[in-house]
């Protein structure tokens, strides 16, 4: 990870997808100002935790956009 802890190295989110669509995740903000990533499929939008830098790509843990 570089910079703050909340940042994702750009070679580790080039590999990252949903798991549960396999769409491209993007950056982005959960309704608490939190850093998420958001899952670009237009079918099923999910939104996944990134805590403490980590992305959290469980499916139990989605919540949808």
């Amino acid at each position: 990870m570089t910079g703050t802890s909340n940042e994702i190295d750009p070679w580790v989110r080039s590999v990252l997808r949903c798991p549960v669509t396999r769409a491209e995740l993007v950056d982005g903000v959960g309704p608490d100002g939190a850093p998420e990533l958001h899952s670009t499929d237009p079918a099923r939008p999910l939104a996944y935790p990134v805590r403490d830098g980590v992305p959290v790509l469980l499916a139990d843990e989605a919540r949808p956009l």
